[in-house]
């Protein structure tokens, strides 16, 4: 009789001393389900039946945001609580369970944590004190974040930026001017993290991040986007024009600057960007983000194919549909997987040695085209409709291969991760 591979693992295994316990889970505890259902009933009960609403209107849902304020979801409360989880799980878990209600309102309750995100990755705890709770305000006084990095001329090659601040030594004051592009927030919010160019021959090194705070002259909303999707979060150009703030809104100081600079003129490598610190954080959350409209036009689908009659019997019993719904699901659940494997190791200060944080944003964003794509073609006719929230999902799941760094983009930083090989 031969022995099979299989077989003689098991036989070791038989014979081996008993091994001590690996603490390994992949179950979420009780604290993390309970967060879960609450943010998910929110999702239900609030977001979903006002989705349509303000699709159409494509204004800030200000009436579901000031609820969000009263129960505490719109919050630096909640944000520091969902950072806080030491498995780095829980904002994936409340960011799907937001945007499987509704990506445009979603990203409306969450686009404050992108400036969040800036300060807390480029700044000093004093910075951090002062300036991340007026991203949120308070349920009486709601106020907003923005983060911005793009512009005109530089999207995916923030190398090109051409928005500069220039510092007067003498008044220790930034001066900035420039325009931002595809600022989500922008121009309505009450603190803005802009990073621009201090030192243009540097390149992407040479760039700084600032706080603009409430009310300062010279910052102004240019440009309202219309769009395609995610049309309940407000998208807009801010403007520079001689926008004048004092030294301490530069993120981390003059003296952590001056010292990153002196090592880029030298050719040393520098530890962070000021954009890319902020991107490395946020990739797997968007990817839950993606997960979250994923899973909705899945489970919407799902129940249709059940219910939908044709030639006698529910067309789920097809196997061109089941089999479509298996690969749905499938392919949310790997991304799911890759989102909250992302979000432990940076959490847990494991380095993404093979361009982890990007792997789970470009599948889990390519997830959602996908499978909105199928949930749409499952439903025929009524999947192209406004009749069927299908349709605003499949219009909505484009952006996750667009912003936070585009499929491609991702793909480059996975292929230089892997390679070792700066690819162009």
């Amino acid at each position: 009789m031969v022995q099979t591979e299989a077989d003689a693992a098991t036989a070791a295994a038989a014979t081996a001393p008993a091994a001590t316990a690996v603490n390994f889970s992949m179950e979420l505890n009780d604290e993390q389900r309970q967060m879960q259902k609450w943010v998910h009933d929110f999702a239900k009960d609030v977001i979903r039946p006002a989705a349509h609403e303000w699709d159409e209107r494509e204004e800030t849902p200000w009436p579901i945001i000031e609820e969000a304020a009263k129960v505490g979801i719109y919050s630096w409360e909640f944000v520091q609580n969902s950072f806080a989880d030491p498995t780095g799980l829980m904002m994936p878990i409340v960011n799907e369970e937001l945007f499987w209600g509704d990506a445009g309102i979603g990203l409306s309750l969450l686009g404050s944590g992108l400036a969040v995100a800036g300060i807390v990755g480029s700044g000093t705890m004093e910075q951090v004190v002062e300036w991340v709770p007026q991203c949120y305000g308070t349920p009486e006084k709601i106020q907003m974040g923005a983060f911005g990095v793009s512009e005109p001329d530089a999207g995916s090659d923030v190398s090109s930026l051409k928005s500069r601040a220039v510092y007067n030594e003498a008044k220790d004051e930034w001066t900035l001017n420039g325009t931002k592009a595809w600022i989500t927030n922008g121009g309505i919010a009450d603190v803005h993290v802009l990073v621009v160019s201090v030192e243009p021959e540097l390149g992407s090194r040479g760039h700084a991040a600032f706080v603009i705070p409430p009310g300062t002259k010279g910052l102004s909303q240019g440009q309202k986007y219309q769009k395609h999707g995610i049309r309940a979060s407000h998208t807009a150009e801010v403007v520079l024009d001689d926008c004048t703030v004092p030294g301490r809104c530069l993120l981390g100081g003059k003296e952590k600057l001056d010292a990153r600079l002196a090592r880029a003129r030298e050719g040393k490598s520098s530890k962070s960007q000021a954009a890319m610190a902020t991107f490395e954080a946020t990739r797997p959350v968007v990817g839950s983000q993606a997960v979250g409209v994923a899973r909705a036009a899945y489970e919407y689908a799902l129940d249709y194919a059940k219910e939908r009659v044709q030639f006698g019997r529910p067309i789920i019993e097809n196997q061109s549909i089941a089999f479509k719904l298996a690969d749905m699901k499938t392919s949310i659940d790997a991304s799911r997987l890759l989102v909250r494997r992302a979000a432990w190791m940076a959490k847990t200060g494991q380095p993404f040695i093979a361009g982890e944080g990007s792997m789970s944003k470009l599948f889990a964003g390519e997830t959602a085209v996908k499978v909105t794509d199928e949930a749409a073609q499952i439903l025929g006719g009524m999947g192209f409709v406004r009749e069927t929230p299908v349709e605003r999902w499949r219009r909505d799941a484009k952006i996750f291969t667009i912003y936070e760094g585009t499929s491609e983009i991702q793909r480059l930083v996975i292929a230089r991760a892997i390679s070792g090989i700066h690819i162009k």
